[in-house]
């Protein structure tokens, strides 16, 4: 199994590169939102257990997707260092032992182009950060930067369309369709 870690800011453009991409190569989503929603179901946004139930959703739902050889795996991520530097190991251990790769890009843009973007309706279907305020705040609160490792692709989503960053990680990791 391949996954691929597709992280950054909120409004960084990562469900709309993923998409774009699982349109070139054939490949699952898990997009962070499906295991913060299950936990929401079960507990208020941010109360003790919230948390430990979205990251023990991820990690199982990882594991199992590689313990059934799913080829690609592309799932979104708001990676915060250091806050989620151990949650990031735990999900790299997982796919090292079942024998996969692991293949982060950090997907980032200005922010002036997030708060263009974080107004989206399609944001607001989805349940996510939806205020220019909010966003600013989170991006004040954490270090919204790339996995410290060094083969991680960084990518600019302000620069080109979804379609055009999509191509360029299919490119750069040899994700054939």
């Amino acid at each position: 199994m391949k996954l691929l870690f597709l992280h950054g800011a909120p409004a960084a453009g990562k469900l709309t590169v993923a998409k774009a991409l699982l349109r070139i190569v054939p490949g699952r989503l898990m997009d962070n939102h499906a295991a913060i929603d299950l936990a929401l179901t079960i507990f208020d946004f941010g109360a003790p257990g919230f948390w430990e139930l979205v990251h023990d959703v991820r990690r199982s739902a990882i594991d199992a997707a590689a313990e059934h050889r799913v080829p690609l795996l592309v799932t979104t991520f708001c990676y915060a260092e250091p806050d989620d530097r151990e949650h990031f190991r735990q999900i790299e251990e997982i796919v090292q032992r079942r024998s996969g790769e692991l293949l982060p890009v950090f997907l980032h843009c200005s922010r002036e182009e997030a708060l263009r973007r974080v107004g989206n309706p399609d944001r607001v279907a989805r349940g996510k950060i939806t205020s220019g305020e909010h966003l600013i705040r989170e991006f004040d609160r954490y270090d919204l930067t790339a996995v410290p490792r060094p083969h991680c692709l960084k990518l600019d989503t302000g620069m080109n369309p979804a379609e055009v960053t999509a191509q360029e990680i299919v490119r750069r990791f040899g994700l054939n369709a």
